[in-house]
């Protein structure tokens, strides 16, 4: 799935995609790989609450400044971004039952933009169990 990011960092809810996806798939039971190809994004599972998602990135930027000397921002200025996908990951795996992701209540699946805005690549690959 391709997704436009609209700020340099910023959290897209991709739930709906993933579950279109599963759904898509016929897949009734297994697991749903969700991925990104992209080394300054990132895949992470949480609530999706403005609050939080405004908190997630302010953790971000206290762990990894933006406004920092690193040795990769002399080919690209980039490096807050690599750094923090390494913190974030690149993959999140979910199990498939009865044709639906399991997740908890209040847990959606996103996208983590961190040096947008750009036009995003997700993978998703469901096995069947």
């Amino acid at each position: 799935m391709d997704i436009q990011t609209t700020t340099r960092t910023e959290l897209i809810d991709i739930t709906d995609r993933v579950r279109a996806a599963i759904k898509e798939s016929g897949t009734e039971n297994g697991i749903c790989v969700v991925s990104t190809r992209h080394s300054t994004g990132g895949i992470i599972i949480n609530e999706n609450e403005r609050g939080l998602r405004s908190d997630i990135l302010d953790m971000l930027e206290a762990l990894v400044p933006e406004n920092k000397s690193y040795a990769h921002n002399q080919i690209d200025n980039n490096a807050d971004a690599h750094l923090r996908a390494v913190l974030l990951g690149a993959s999140a795996v979910i199990p498939v039952e009865g044709g639906h992701p399991v997740l908890g209540t209040w847990q959606s699946v996103f996208f983590v933009e961190l040096d947008g805005p750009r036009t995003r690549h997700v993978d998703v690959k469901i096995l069947k169990g």
